[in-house]
Formats: structure tokens, sequence, C-alpha cells
């Protein structure tokens, strides 16, 4: 009755109040009498009044904002993956992308659409997005900074950085007046010109040289230290300079920008002793608290805004001011960890790509059009290479280092990378540089970023070394070792339990290496220590408790499935296990749109799709991780889908086909070690009929009578799925299970799918 009564109700409301309208809309029709009212003409149809709108629609300005964004994200991400699969930094593949959608290609090939996409009159809000996004990318690298260690290594650090910046800022100097007559743009002094060619030749992008660091694994050897100290004392060094060159440009004499540096020094002194102090204050009352308020955050992004505003004012760039504002930020990982999280995503996928692509509406690459171009090209890069890479070089050297050390700390530091782009973006917007000048240091910077990976490889190669992942004692002749990588606590500490079923009756001959590995682009050198004693620590609390020794593996990658393959391998272990979550395409309509979109936008599901490897997961439960991995680990694998595993007292193993053999092998790890029940599944009678699994099967009995047993497909129930705390599949027989929906899938305890 009460759903008839709210029934009547509604049609009433609804159709009386819309009666209503309808009549004050006809009666509103009169009013219209006398007036020039503009509509339509009667020869345009519908459809072609509907298509003016839509085409209104798509030039105005919001919704080609939009587009612009959508585009450049996109691009961004796949060009960005293929320079990671390539060995090369993130951010290369995306200052690559903006290149290819400025004039040096999208619009050299499609010159309309380039125009349609990047109407010269859209560029001024897409450069100020850009320099929101390099404030709030510029916050993140002063939080990033360690000054701590500029401490311990403060005076080895020093000299090989402030040799790093001043030799090629002289090398630079002494280049500008070689090419200023020909290039320099017309009405710049010759002091504005030749310094922004020193500072440009003298950068060094602290977040590439850190996480190259990470990913060769050398961040807690003493080479490493030395090195990410160097980069931090480089990178405050070359900001403070930069504030300098930004006050002499604009003032237009050193003398007169005596004024204008004068009260940038003012500012650090106020954001040092009065700002950092009161900062330091909040974080320490907030410090142990589960949640950071608002008003607090607040409180810290007003800071960051009006000290970018400060130094905007002042002069000397709005990006010292967030540089400076993240510096000194209260030295707390949690306080520091907060902030990076709310503004990195945001800056790093959304916003910057916005300014790798104005740097290539910028960069023309067609106005290198001569042999003598490309031949003052090639000085510039060479005379970087030389003043950065040989300085820092000979710099490490008399300091103390060996030749491989010191040549490595020359590569590293010769990373330009994204912060070069930022200080050439500078000196363009203040006309410093011409655009072919600007060009030709974008190539340079591209060049010198480019090459730090081959010239590690090439160091490492001429001194018969390698980096260091493999810790020594894992590389001893164990008989049986197991590597479990892990991405959360929880299923690590689920594969632990299940490595140590495997092995505890055999500790002497045995070992197990519990390994974590993060995306680079996620870890800051700040907190790697902290991060790596976090995420080990209740492994270490597991191992304890189940009496088990453990040696770890942490480390900091581009392509973790790579890098799982290759340490395995590496390490020559007997068994990898990995942890397993759902897919992200399964259980909605708009999920599988995505996951069959997915293989265009994903080039390794494309890749797989044309090689025939994607029928093999197809209607699984493997997220896109794990799907790659199976592809490219060569040693035996075994994928956990963990239903909270806590013990491994009763097993199940299906044996569906004679290549299931080697699963026999873990059933007697299992009863051997850890006293387990075995129950063999065996279909189509394998164990009567087939001699190798039948001979096997025999000398299991022989041995563990009491803990073994044979099931047929029709027996298994779910009051015997409910007593086993395991299952234990070949790859091949779990594609067959999911693939004929077997009804007891929906009943089943963890299971463990091994990949020989």
């Amino acid at each position: 009755m009460r759903n008839l009564k709210n029934t009547l109700f509604y049609l009433l409301v609804t159709g009386g109040f819309g009666y209503l309208m309808y009549w004050i809309i006809v009666q509103g029709k009169f009013l219209e009498v006398g007036r020039e009212i503009v509509s339509p003409t009667s020869n345009d149809s519908e459809w072609i009044q509907f298509l003016s709108s839509l085409f209104h629609n798509l030039q105005h300005p919001l919704p080609l904002l939009l587009l612009q964004i959508i585009t450049i994200v996109l691009v961004a991400r796949i060009f960005g993956w293929i320079f990671r699969k390539i060995g090369q930094p993130t951010v290369i593949g995306e200052i690559i992308a903006g290149i290819v959608l400025g004039p040096s290609l999208f619009g050299l090939y499609f010159p309309d659409m380039k125009e349609a996409l990047f109407p010269v009159a859209s560029l001024g809000i897409l450069q100020m997005l850009s320099q929101v996004g390099l404030i709030f990318f510029m916050f993140v690298i002063g939080m990033e900074l360690d000054l701590k260690v500029l401490k311990n290594k403060a005076n080895e650090a020093v000299v090989i950085s402030h040799a790093s910046i001043i030799i090629p800022f002289a090398l630079g100097v002494g280049l500008a007046y070689f090419i200023y007559y020909q290039f320099a743009p017309p009405g710049i002094e010759f002091l504005s010109f030749s310094l922004f060619m020193g500072i440009a030749m003298s950068i060094t992008a602290f977040p590439v040289l850190a996480r190259i660091v990470q990913e060769r694994g050398i961040h807690k050897t003493r080479l490493g230290t030395i090195v990410i100290t160097c980069a931090a004392a480089d990178d405050i060094t070359a900001w403070c300079l930069l504030a300098a060159v930004i006050a002499i440009v604009k003032a237009g004499s050193f003398v007169s920008s005596i004024y204008t540096i004068g009260l940038a020094i003012s500012y650090v002194l106020m954001m040092l002793f009065v700002v950092k102090p009161f900062l330091k204050r909040v974080g320490d009352l907030y410090a142990k608290k589960n949640n950071i308020k608002k008003p607090v955050v607040a409180i810290f992004f007003l800071m960051l805004i009006i000290s970018s505003y400060l130094t905007e004012i002042i002069g000397i760039h709005a990006l010292f001011g967030a540089f400076v504002a993240g510096a000194i930020m209260p030295d707390i990982a949690k306080f520091r960890n907060v902030f990076i999280e709310k503004v990195e995503d945001i800056s790093l996928i959304l916003l910057l790509p916005l300014f790798f692509v104005f740097t290539g509406l910028r960069t023309e690459i067609g106005l290198i059009n001569e042999p003598y171009l490309w031949k003052i090209t090639g000085y510039i890069i060479l005379v970087a290479v030389v003043g950065k890479f040989l300085g820092s070089a000979l710099a490490a050297r008399f300091v103390g280092q060996s030749w491989q050390e010191s040549l490595t700390i020359g590569a590293l530091m010769n990373t330009r990378g994204l912060m070069e782009l930022v200080v050439l973006n500078i000196g363009y917007e203040l006309g410093v540089l011409s655009p072919k000048i600007f060009t030709m240091m974008v190539i340079m910077a591209l060049v010198t970023t480019f090459m730090t990976g081959p010239a590690l490889d090439l160091i490492n190669f001429i001194f018969k070394t390698k980096d260091i992942i493999i810790p020594s004692e894992i590389k001893k002749n164990s008989k049986f070792k197991i590597l479990i990588s892990f991405g959360n606590n929880e299923k690590g500490k689920s594969l632990l339990r299940l490595a140590n079923s495997l092995v505890k009756g055999q500790t002497e001959n045995t070992n197990i290496t519990a390994m974590h590995l993060t995306m680079s682009d996620e870890m800051h050198a700040y907190n790697l220590e902290e991060y790596e004693t976090t995420t080990f620590e209740p492994i270490i609390k597991e191992s304890v408790k189940l009496n088990q020794e453990i040696t770890t593996i942490f480390k900091a990658t581009g392509d973790i499935e790579t890098d799982i393959a290759d340490i395995a391998k590496e390490g020559q272990y007997d068994l990898v296990l990995v942890g397993v979550g759902k897919s992200i395409y399964e259980g909605t309509f708009l999920g599988k749109i995505l996951g069959f979109t997915s293989r265009i936008i994903n080039p390794d599901r494309l890749l797989d799709k044309f090689t025939g490897k994607e029928g093999l997961f197809e209607n699984s439960p493997f997220d896109e991780r794990t799907r790659l991995l199976i592809s490219k680990t060569k040693e035996p694998l075994g994928i956990l889908i963990d239903k909270d595993l806590q013990k491994i007292k009763n097993v199940f193993i299906g044996i569906y086909s004679i290549g299931d053999v080697f699963l026999i092998d873990y059933a007697q790890k299992l009863m051997y070690n850890n006293d387990s029940h075995v129950t063999i599944l065996d279909n189509n009678e394998h164990t009567k009929n087939n001699f190798i699994i039948q001979n096997s099967l025999v000398a299991l009995e022989e041995k563990h009578t009491d803990n073994f047993d044979v099931f047929q497909p029709n027996q298994i129930n779910k009051p015997f799925l409910l007593q086993q705390d395991l299952a234990i599949f070949s790859l091949e027989t779990w594609k067959k299970l999911v693939d004929e929906e077997v009804s007891w899938l929906a009943d089943i305890p963890s299971v463990l799918i091994i990949k020989p």
C-alpha cells in the first residue's frame, strides 16, 4: 500500500509540475512579439544544426584542452614504456613524445592536424598548466633531497660537485664566446647569453640520477652514497647559481642585479630561520598522528604557493621558491611521503607531460637543416660531455676514488634529463636563447641523458665488473634455492610459509631469498633505507617465527617482471614463488572493454596477442604483471593464489597429463620436510597406465604410506576441499580446469600453479 501511495505521489508531482512548465513556456512565446529573435535558418535540417553545434563545442577552449591532455598523456606513456624497455629513463621517452607532437614530426607531416590540435591561441593555457606542474615537481625534488647525507660526505662531495659545476660552466662560457655572434638573439648581451650557456652545461638531473643508482642496485654501496651526495650538493648549488643568473639577466648587469640577489638572500634566510622552524614545530606535533588533517596540509601548500610567488616577484623564478619550499619540509619521512603522494601523481602523470609537449612545440629539429648547424650541435654535445663527465671524473680521482668509481661518477653526473629542459625553457622565455640554440641544447640534453646507461655498461665491461644485486651467500652451491618475490606483506608471509614447508627439514642444504622490487619512479632517495626496513620487517618476524633463515634483496627498478626473471637466472634458483592478484579487466562489461583496448595501449599485451601467448591466460585469474612474468621467467615458477594460507598440512595435487609428473617431486618435499598429507588427484588413471608416474607414486607410497592417498575426480566434493590447505597444479592443467569451468573450483583452497 505504501509503495502505491509513493508511486501516485511521484506521478502527481512530476506530471503536474511538468505540465505547469510546459504551459509557462507556451505562454512565454507570446512575449517574443516585437523582439528580434535569431533562430536557425529554415533551410538547415535538424542534423545540420546538430553537427554545427557539435563542431562549435569541439572548438571551445575547455574540450580542446581536455583533448590535448588526453593525447599528450597517452603518447607520453607509450614513449615512456618504449624507452623503459630499452633500458633508458622514462623521462627520455616523454621528452621524445613532446618533440614528436611538435613541429619536428607531427607538425611537419600533418600540419593541419597539428594546428587543429595545438592552435597557437591555446598554447597560453597549456603553458600555465605546465608551469603549475613544474612548481609541484620542483617541490617534490626539494623534498627528495636528504640534506643529512651532505654532513657525512661533505668534503668529498663538495669538491666533486663544485668541480662538476665550475668546469662545464667555464667551458659553456667559452663556447658562448664562439657562437654568440651567430646564434644569440638580437638585443641580448654577451653576459646574459654566456651565463645561461654556462648554467645549462653544468646542470645535473638529481631525480634521474637517483633512479639509475637505485635500479642498478648500487644505492647501498659506498659509490652510490657518494654519487647521491654529489648530486644533492650539485642540485643545491646549481639552483642557487641559476637564481643568480636569472637575476643578472633580468637586471641587465651584475651591479644592478645586486639588489635582486640581496632580496633573494634575505628570502632564503627567512625560509631557513623563520619558516623552517615553524614547519618543524607543526611536523613534530602531527608526526605521530595517523591522519594529517586538511588544515595542516593547507598550511604546507600555502607555504609552497607563497614561496613560489615571492621568488617570482623578486625576479629569480617561481621554480626556485618551490625547490626551497620542498627542501625545508620537516625531516619526517611520514610527512614527506604524504605530500609526495598528494602531489607527485598529478604532477608526473598529468601536468609534466604538458611541459614536455610545450618544450617539443618549441623544439624545431627542422631548424638544424645544414651540416654546419649539426656540426655546432656536435660541438655543444662535446663541450657538455667533456665538462661534466671528465670534470666530475677527474675531481673524483683527485679526492682518492679509483678510476672505475671516478668514471662511474662522471657518467652519472653527466645525466641532465628534465632539469636541463627546465633551465632551457627559462632561458627561452627570457629571450636569452634563440629557437636554433634552444633546439641544439635540447638535443644535447637528450644525448647526454641517453648515454648514461650505455656509458655505465661500458665502464663495467672495461673493468670486468657488474652491478651488485645477488648477495654472495646466495651464490653458494645450495642443493635447493627458492626465491620469493612479494609485493605486499601478507602475500610475502604466505609465500614464506609455503617456501618453508618445502625446505625446513633440510636447512643446511637450502636457501630462501625474500625479494621486494618497487618501481623506481615510486621511490625517493631520501627514504630508501627506511622503506626497505619497513617492507621487510613483517617478513623477518615471520621467518623468526618459522625458525627459517632468509636472505633479502631490495631493489628499485623500471621493469619488475624482467628483473625478477634476470635475478632468478643469475642466482640459479630452483624455484621462484610469486603471488597473484585479480585482473582489473575481469568482472564488468567496462572491464572487458578496457581489457580489449589495453592490448592497443599496452604494447606487451599486443605483442603477446600476435605471438599467440595471450591465449594461455584468457579466463584465468592472472593479473597483467603475473602474465608477463610467466612469459619471461625461464626458471621453475610457482604462482600462489592466496586464500589466507596459514598452514600446509593437507595438500592435493592434480595429475592430469604425463607432463604433470614433475609435481610428484614437490609432493615428496612437502611430505619429507613438512609432514604434509598429500592426496594425488588422478585424472585419466595415469597412476595405472603410465609407467613413469606409476613408479614415482610407488616410491612415494613406500616412504610415506601414512601421508599419501590417490583420488579420482568424482571423489572430489566440498567437504574434502574444505579440509585442504593447498592445491597444486601445473600451469597447463590449471588452464584446462579454468577453460572447462570445473564446478569444484568454486570451493578450492589456496592454489599453487607451477610452470616447470
